[in-house]
């Protein structure tokens, strides 16, 4: 090698020489020099260049990313049209077309009177107001460029928009996590996974909608600022953090993850300047600027839901404070058991003290909807009204596969490379899997949150892979591309018996047939292994791409068949393939809005409310912030008593009109019959010497609606708004008269007439059936005598009596016998 080294650079050295005597070949080396250099810098400034090709193939990945994200999420408006789905997002709407014709100061200060008669709603101090101000400040930038648009549409079309800006998060957070190209993997996914289309389709204006993009932004930016140690990067976490609380209240998710990141950090001994750093300052300016949301307020520093983030600040600064006097003390090793043991007792002492502060009152304990996320049966037994909502309930094996696909089982592989390469950012990652999978196993409305999750894991066990499967130069995940040498040493390296086992050689003569090979080894094994090899991957890489295709369809069919259908318009198909629309909803709102009066009030069970208050545009008693259950419990208990108990709900309330969605007559599940236990079981909550659950089921324990019903049932007021008239009607010729194509039973009580309410409007389909409650003067007086009413006389009445005049009277039952006595003498005139 030495020779050959001495060789080379004597040659180097002649050509040098020869090129000095020669002033003209001088010349040409010069300008091909120069020629070269300038075709080198146009090849590197190119796109054609490795580092641009990289980059447009980038941004080609993401701009499709986020157009497919937009475009998958439409089919609601292409089948149907432009309208606001479910129940939340009408109040979410009414809000922001109130914000964009009032103003946002008149916003915050807007008391809403359709809302919780007779107790009103504030709305400004009872939302999250980041949805309305964001949808409001595109309505400004769009008009101010003179594009006028209808607020309208842009509520519909603003979870559309953002999920294109949160597969773009998710990919800048990946990507400081792993690989560039993990990130794209992970763009593609989180664009398309039906776990976060289920709440950012056209039309669900919902905070969920713009909160997923704040808390994969927020991540990134932490991420970022661990890796740097930067205020900067530091100060942009804590301003996406700001929005993430004004959009959504699981901003608390971030709020107690960040914190055991750091405190995983401190205990894996990785603590470091840039982590002190980038936590005080996210700290205390989220903290501070959290603060400013009204519905917040205080809520960082008196409830438990944020202690651990003050704990683990205030730990961070004596560790901070012992290590900056572990290296200032001289021969401080020899002492390393006494600041261990000081680090312990500071943090013994947080903890005690957050105890002791929650004990005696300053802190809130931990509100009914956490201790829901660590003991099941919590809210069941004690806030049934959280259990009520089937988003609360837990999440079964089907649903992870339904809303996950491929994606459930690349998660665990992604997580073990993590763990494997182990960093501080990627600590944050394995934290969050570890959370996630729990709460959205508690809870299947968290599996919002832990889709990113998975999306990104799972990225980078895909990108791992095809690392090695798509790269027919490498052996192993771990080992880079070899290039093999053309030296004419005799001696074979060892990279040159890798590459042999790997592919063929130049030059590399393959075996004949018939022939002797060398001694001592078998012909049918001297075949080219690098065949077998590279087969192997193609059908890997095959079978990854196929897989791909099938995620895709089955995302593309979720979101279309399965969460692109709006709640208040509903539709089937008849035989001949043709699609019927149901707009019963529409029909029963457009009516109340019309045929009532303005300062009418309706009844209802809450889930309706908003959506009463924005179509209907109608007073309602309860609706859908459920925030006073004393209220909640009150018109169930309406619901579940007779009708003339009832009556006396309603008259106290001011009742106008009472509205119940039925749906015997064509088999719609989502009916009141079917929520009517969550009505008994909230009113048994607040009234449990009137209503008892037990009441309403059988002797066997079950809940029927046919003649072996419970006589309260088949009584109550619930019971007959839903099922008046409906056992005269026969829906086909194989079912009897009262038939429950819900229930698929023969209703038990069909001959029954309202006393109390009268039947003001039945939609097409029976769906929604309003009803108008009575006055007193239509009350019908008793049989045997009629009520006598003593009034006092006005201390204000300047009527004088008539001498003579008699008195008008009254009929008393069982009227006693009166002695007469003497006669009063006429007074003088």
């Amino acid at each position: 090698m030495a020779a050959k080294v001495t060789t080379n650079q004597s040659s180097i050295k002649d050509d040098s020489e020869l090129t000095a005597n020669d002033p003209e070949l001088q010349t040409n080396v010069s300008s091909k020099k120069r020629l070269s250099s300038s075709s080198n810098m146009l090849a590197t400034s190119s796109l054609i260049s490795p580092t641009g090709l990289t980059s447009l193939i980038s941004f080609i990945v993401l701009t499709c990313a986020y157009i497919s994200g937009f475009m998958s999420r439409l089919f609601s408006v292409i089948r149907f049209e432009s309208i606001i789905h479910e129940f939340d997002p009408w109040f979410n709407y009414r809000s922001t077309a109130y914000m964009t014709e009032n103003g946002f100061y008149n916003f915050l200060n807007w008391f809403d009177e359709l809302a919780w008669y007779p107790l009103g709603r504030i709305v400004g101090g009872t939302i999250y107001p980041g949805l309305m101000v964001t949808s409001g400040v595109i309505h400004w930038f769009l008009h101010m460029i003179n594009i006028p648009i209808h607020i309208r549409e842009i509520c519909v079309f603003l979870a559309p928009f953002f999920s294109g800006l949160t597969a773009l998060a998710t990919y800048l957070f990946t990507k400081e996590l792993w690989s560039r190209r993990a990130g794209l993997f992970a763009a593609a996914f989180i664009a398309i996974a039906p776990g976060y289309s289920s709440r950012s389709v056209a039309g669900s204006y919902d905070n969920e909608g713009i909160a997923i993009f704040a808390l994969m932004f927020t991540y990134f930016l932490w991420i970022r600022s661990v890796k740097t140690g930067s205020v900067f990067w530091s100060s942009c976490t804590a301003l996406s953090y700001f929005y993430m609380v004004s959009a959504w209240g699981g901003y608390v998710f971030i709020i107690n993850l960040i914190p055991v990141h750091v405190f995983v950090l401190i205990v894996l001994r990785r603590y470091s300047l840039r982590l002190y750093v980038s936590y005080s300052i996210f700290y205390i300016l989220g903290l501070i600027l959290s603060m400013q949301i009204p519905f917040v307020g205080f809520q960082p520093v008196r409830t438990s839901e944020h202690m651990l983030a003050a704990g683990v600040f205030a730990l961070l600064q004596a560790y901070a404070f012992i290590d900056y006097l572990y290296t200032k003390i001289p021969r401080a090793a020899d002492i390393k058991q006494l600041f261990f043991g000081l680090i312990m007792i500071v943090g013994l002492i947080v903890f005690a003290a957050v105890v002791v502060l929650t004990y005696a009152g300053y802190i809130a304990p931990w509100s009914g909807r956490f201790y829901s996320l660590w003991d099941t049966n919590y809210a069941k037994i004690h806030i049934p009204i959280i259990a009520s909502v089937s988003e609360h309930q837990p999440t079964t094996w089907t649903s992870f596969f339904f809303d996950l696909h491929l994606l459930i089982c690349l998660f665990p592989v992604g997580a073990w490379f993590c763990i494997k390469e182990l960093t501080d950012e990627r600590v944050f990652i394995v934290l969050y899997a570890v959370f996630a999978s729990y709460f959205a196993g508690v809870m299947i409305r968290l599996m919002l949150t832990l889709t990113p999750c998975v999306c990104v894991l799972a990225a980078i066990a895909l990108s791992k892979t095809l690392d090695y499967y798509a790269d027919t130069e490498t052996s192993d995940m771990s080992t880079s591309p070899v290039v093999p040498t053309n030296d004419g040493d005799g001696d074979d390296t060892e990279s040159d018996k890798n590459n042999r086992n790997l592919y063929d050689k130049a030059g590399k003569p393959k075996p004949i047939p018939g022939r002797r090979g060398t001694p001592g080894t078998n012909p049918e094994a001297e075949e080219d292994t690098s065949i077998v090899s590279s087969n192997i991957k193609t059908v890997v890489v095959i079978c990854i791409a196929m897989m791909l295709m099938l995620f895709a369809v089955h995302c593309t069919w979720v979101t279309s068949n399965a969460y692109s259908s709006p709640s208040i318009v509903l539709a089937s198909y008849n035989n001949d393939g043709s699609r019927y629309i149901i707009d019963d909803f529409r029909e029963a709102y457009y009516w109340l809005r019309k045929n009532t009066p303005e300062r009418a009030r309706v009844m209802s069970w809450w889930d309706y409310g908003y959506q009463i208050a924005g179509m209907g545009n109608r007073t309602v008693l309860v609706d859908n912030n459920t925030w006073n259950n004393s209220h909640i419990a009150l018109v169930g208990k309406a619901m579940s008593s007779n009708e003339t108990e009832a009556y006396k709900i309603m008259t106290m309330l001011d009742v106008d009109y009472v509205l119940v969605i039925f749906g015997g007559m064509i088999g719609y599940s989502g009916d009141d019959i079917n929520k009517f236990l969550w009505m008994v079981r909230i009113a048994e909550g607040e009234h449990p010497k009137d209503i008892r659950e037990q009441d309403y089921f059988t002797e066997n324990g079950e809940f029927r609606v046919d003649r072996t019903g419970s006589p309260v049932l088949l009584n109550c007021l619930m019971y007959k708004l839903c099922y008046y008239r409906f056992g005269e009607l026969q829906t086909d010729f194989r079912s009897p008269p009262g038939f429950d194509r819900t229930r698929h039973v023969e209703i038990g009580n069909k001959n029954f007439d309202l006393q109390h309410v009268e039947e003001a409007y039945t939609t097409e389909h029976w769906i929604v059936r309003i009803y108008k409650v009575k006055k007193l003067a239509n009350r019908l007086q008793a049989k045997n005598a009629l009520r006598q009413v003593q009034r006092r006389k006005s201390i204000y009445s300047t009527t004088k009596k008539v001498a003579g005049q008699a008195r008008k009277q009254g009929v008393i039952l069982n009227k006693p016998q009166i002695k007469k006595g003497t006669k009063i003498s006429k007074r003088k005139t």
